[in-house]
Parts: C-alpha cells; structure tokens; sequence
C-alpha cells in the first residue's frame, strides 16, 4: 500500500487566517452594503470564489467604489498613501494587512531613519513590496527591490545599505543577496522580515522532498509563496507538480510510486488539501 504523507505545516498561515476571519466577520456585519477586498484577499483562486458567495467582491475598478461601501486590505497590505485616498472618498476601510508585514514596513521605516539605502529582497510587482516600497516612500527614502543578484549591479557605489525581505521570500536567495553585499558595502544591517510560516513550509520542503517517489505542491498559481516550495521541490525531486485542485491531477503521474508528499502554500485552506489527499488516495487504490 501506497504511503501518503503531508508537511506538518501545509496550508493557512496565521496572517491569512486572520484575513480571512476579519473578512468574515465584515460579511457579518453589513449585508445591507457592498464589501469589497482590494484585490483578491489570499492569493488562491478557490477561496476568493467561496468568500465571493459571502458578499465579498473583488475590487477591480475605481468606478464600483461608492460612498459609504467597505473595502477590505488584504493580508499583504497596499501602500499608506492608496489607504489615505480611500478614507477621504468617505469609504470603511478594513485593515486585514497580516502582522509580519506590518513589521516589513516599520523595518523599513527604522532603517530609513537610521541612513541607510533600503535593499527590499522579493518580486517588484507582488502586492505585498509595492505597498512596502509605499511605506519606504512616505518615510522619504531611497531604496530599490532586489529580484536578482544582477539588480546589485546598480548600487555598487552605496556604502550604507539595510536590507529586509519580502515575507514570503527563498531564504537561501535572501542569504545570498547578504553575502554578496557583505563582500563590498562598508555597513550592512539586515533585518530577517522572512516570516516563520514561510520557513517552515520551505523547511519542510527540504525534508519531505528527497525522501518521496512524488511530491504535490497545492496552492493557487498566483501565489508567490507556492510557487518557491515547487521550485524547491523540484530542484530536489523532478516528479513535483504544483496543482490548485483535486481535478488536476493526472493518474499517469503516480506510475510506481509508492510515497507521496503532499504540502501547500500558506494561502491554500485545508479543504483543498483534503480534496487533493483524497484524489490521491483514490488513485493509489
């Protein structure tokens, strides 16, 4: 019989738990107005549809806003300056930002009045470092986000340089991007704003990884955290495979394999996962 075995810290994080309950406790309170998340809550496609069917909507448009609606901040947080708009256009905001990324933004906060060129390690374009790069512009810093070691090129000159992380970032790439500035900055301080969720579910990566004939990743493929524990996977097993769903799954990939790994990212809640186990148990029958 074939051996199932899922990552002890697979699924929800506490800062999306925590978003997703505010959330629902909104939904609650004001069925008589239209509640909105700015952009999608958690970056997983399911769950979005299932607190869509509560009254929770996706804000895509300037228009959809009126007077009076509520508008969630989802867990990655958004820039101070787009909060302050939506305040003075009269709306409810509802600040769902998760915790460890309030502490990115005070991080850089503290580093920028302490002088430093502000390093922030993780994708330009995800939500969570265009809001930090917003609180490093309130606090009238200078800084840039680093995606590759390539991007250090252009600071080679800066003496004084702080780095913090996206809270979902590779660890062994943040590690990287510190050792490279060490070997030419005259001060470096380096503020580890990874988060625990995010460690551990890389860690138990690391471990689970090699030791199984196959390993599933399950989360929603816009989400960044996913997608680095299938990367990681695969760099460590090249039968991984990164699925949303059950429905995904393929019985062609299971040939011979007698252990299964199954984790998740930190936004996939645990009904899919359950989905996914129970597929998978079907197939192995």
């Amino acid at each position: 019989m074939a051996e199932i075995i899922v990552a002890p810290h697979a699924g929800f994080c506490f800062g999306v738990k925590r978003a997703i309950n505010i959330a629902e406790r909104v939904s609650r309170e004001k069925k008589d107005k239209n509640i909105w998340s700015m952009g999608p809550l958690i970056h997983n496609p399911q769950e979005v549809e299932r607190l869509r069917k509560k009254g929770i909507r996706v804000w895509e448009s300037e228009k959809e806003l009126n007077e009076g609606d509520t508008i969630i901040i989802r867990s990655h947080g958004i820039p101070p300056q787009k909060e302050g708009e939506l305040k003075e256009r009269g709306l409810r905001v509802v600040d769902a930002t998760c915790p460890y990324v309030k502490a990115v933004h005070q991080a850089v906060e503290k580093l920028v009045g302490e002088g430093y060129y502000v390093l922030i390690v993780g994708e330009k374009d995800h939500p969570e470092v265009i809001g930090t790069v917003g609180y490093l512009k309130k606090a009238g810093g200078e800084g840039m986000v680093v995606e590759s070691k390539e991007d250090l090129e252009k600071i080679r000159g800066v003496e004084k340089v702080g780095i913090v992380a996206q809270t979902t970032q590779n660890e062994q790439f943040f590690k990287e991007v510190v050792g490279e500035i060490a070997l030419w900055a005259k001060e470096v301080k380096v503020i580890n704003t990874i988060c625990n969720a995010t460690s551990e579910r890389q860690e138990d990566v690391y471990e689970l990884a090699p030791k199984v004939d196959l390993m599933l990743i399950v989360g929603g493929k816009n989400s960044g955290n996913t997608r680095r524990l299938y990367e990681i996977s695969r760099s460590l097993n090249p039968r991984s495979y990164h699925v949303e769903t059950a429905e995904e799954l393929r019985e062609d990939w299971f040939a011979n394999a007698e252990t299964v790994g199954i984790t998740a990212g930190a936004s996939t809640p645990d009904w899919i996962i359950d989905e996914v186990k129970k597929r998978v148990e079907e197939i192995l029958r």
